[in-house]
């Protein structure tokens, strides 16, 4: 959208960890605020004085949020208000440092551990875990295997059982929500 540039790619405008999205990742997704995409979001901050998270707005939550959380896209929708609320709360800086440490656990497990058809998986797994979750994930998963002596195929499972084992604990399901299918 012409007019409409952001300088934090990690957290868009609504909320969205564009810096653990398989799309950015991928570099077919510029995030948010690079004057390329048509979003309705967008379009209200500039009409709101161009605000740059969308708590910031004294209408927050609108009726934009009603339903924000529902669906997924890319990337998962489910902590959308949440992540906005604990960036509101710590802190952009602070909110961002954290972002950064899950950007750099995802790039570990897609380096590691990604045997071509997991970047989905791992992405939404770091999106929905917590930090100390997700330090006890790379902990368990580095020191539960022989990781030499396993293929890559096997690399990936191992990573893959040791997330889903601690989603599980948490109650929290490792897949993205489409509009229209039913689970």
């Amino acid at each position: 959208m012409k007019g409409f540039v952001r300088k934090n790619q990690l957290l868009s405008l609504c909320g969205l960890n564009c810096g653990l999205c398989p799309m950015f990742i991928g570099k077919y997704c510029g995030g948010c605020g690079n004057g390329n995409q048509s979003c309705g979001i967008a379009r209200c901050s500039l009409e709101q004085g161009k605000i740059e998270y969308c708590y910031e707005c004294e209408k927050y939550p609108c009726d934009r949020y009603l339903h924000i959380d529902e669906y997924d896209s890319f990337i998962t929708h489910r902590r959308q208000k949440l992540d906005l609320e604990r960036a509101r709360n710590i802190g952009i800086e602070a909110y961002n440092l954290e972002q950064e440490e899950k950007a750099r656990i995802l790039e570990d497990l897609l380096a590691h551990y990604n045997d071509g058809r997991r970047k989905t998986f791992f992405c939404l797994a770091v999106n929905l875990l917590e930090l100390p979750e997700l330090r006890e994930a790379l902990l368990q998963i580095k020191e539960e295997a022989d990781l030499d002596e396993l293929s890559d195929k096997e690399k990936s499972r191992h990573a893959a059982d040791v997330l889903e084992r601690i989603v599980a604990e948490q109650k929290i399901e490792l897949r993205l929500r489409k509009k229209g299918c039913q689970s």
